[in-house]
């Protein structure tokens, strides 16, 4: 059978060089569009649920939403196992599918089962998909610098400018702040000041809560002309609170300040991003979509962060910490050396073959 091949191989050379070319031909072309990535997805086909309850020990989380939630999210169709873990204050619950399942398909069973189990959680807990990342999915990290910014102000630079230009950029999954200070403003309320005015918490946390926020009213028409009526009572600084009516009695109006303190300050925080040892840094990490090209991915978000660099305050800029386009590169620079190697070698014997 062999010696056959042989013989109408070497009778039809012609026809097998053009097969070998076209072979070629094809083999480029895949190699131009296969995703590329130096490091093999090997982590499990799944879903991520995060519920967050803040302040709860981690034995309460785990007996009224974590048992709850992985309970009810057993006998999904195709489902693999279901894995939970409790902390303070928040849950992960973690549902596996086999692996020939589409990851769109699975989020979308998830969603549809926590909309039947958000009954049966604690008021005021809302479960809530994670990014559909994979755990080899941190693509691209940076870092913020400045001289003249402290951290709180590097951080809010960070959630309200640079993440929210660097989510839509396609193919990203999620941007994860890390590091610095998240700022809050902070009611220190004084026990023996409340109890002298005969106000108790509930009443200050609805007087704050009702007195941040904007109100919409009517129209008024003067002439050929129409003007929006509405009430603006938006919280912008510390002295905004300071002046809330918390109680009235008697016509004589309680203000929060004289309840208690209102500062400034930041939320509370259990780690730190440290660069080099070199002290503490604020910096955002990069998650990559399932299934995307992460080279692509990278190229596109260094693109934009080109693009966001010019609306940064003066002083601050962007210091890139992990980038693995650059083993991508190197990964993909190895492994066309060795195929072109291989396909000279290859060549000259079927050359010589055919000769």
């Amino acid at each position: 059978m062999i010696r056959k091949i042989i013989e109408l191989s070497a009778r039809h050379r012609f026809i097998v060089l053009a097969i070998y070319a076209a072979l070629i031909a094809v083999g480029i072309w895949a190699t131009l569009r296969t995703p590329l990535d130096a490091i093999p997805d090997l982590s499990d086909n799944q879903v991520i649920v995060y519920v967050d309850w803040p302040g709860r020990s981690p034995q309460l989380v785990e007996d009224q939403v974590t048992y709850p939630l992985a309970s009810n999210l057993q006998g999904l169709p195709d489902l693999k196992a279901v894995r939970a873990q409790s902390m303070f204050g928040f849950s992960l619950v973690y549902v596996i599918f086999d692996d020939d399942v589409d990851i769109y398909w699975a989020r979308t069973r998830v969603l549809e089962r926590l909309n039947y189990i958000s009954g049966l959680l604690p008021a005021g807990v809302t479960p809530r998909l994670g990014p559909e990342g994979t755990g080899v999915g941190h693509v691209y990290w940076y870092t913020l610098q400045s001289k003249t910014h402290d951290l709180g102000q590097l951080r809010s630079i960070q959630d309200w400018y640079l993440k929210l230009g660097l989510q839509s950029v396609d193919g990203v999954a999620e941007v994860a702040s890390v590091g610095g200070f998240v700022k809050q403003y902070q009611v220190n309320l004084d026990p023996i000041r409340m109890a002298a005015r005969g106000v108790s918490l509930d009443t200050v946390v609805n007087a704050v809560r009702r007195s941040n926020n904007d109100v919409g009213g009517r129209l008024i028409q003067v002439g050929q002309t129409e003007y929006v009526v509405r009430g603006i009572g938006y919280v912008k600084q510390v002295s905004d609170l300071e002046n809330i009516v918390v109680d009235a009695p008697n016509g004589t109006p309680i203000y929060l300040s004289s309840l208690g303190s209102v500062t400034l300050g930041s939320e509370l925080r259990r780690g730190l991003l440290d660069e080099n040892g070199n002290g503490e840094v604020v910096g955002g990490i990069i998650v990559a979509r399932h299934g995307e090209n992460a080279k692509v991915v990278i190229d596109r978000v260094k693109l934009r962060l080109e693009e966001l660099k010019k609306g940064l305050p003066a002083g601050v800029t962007i210091r890139t910490s992990y980038d693995r386009s650059e083993l991508i590169e190197r990964a993909v620079r190895t492994l066309r050396e060795a195929l072109t190697e291989e396909a000279v070698i290859v060549s000259i014997v079927v050359v010589i073959f055919l000769l």
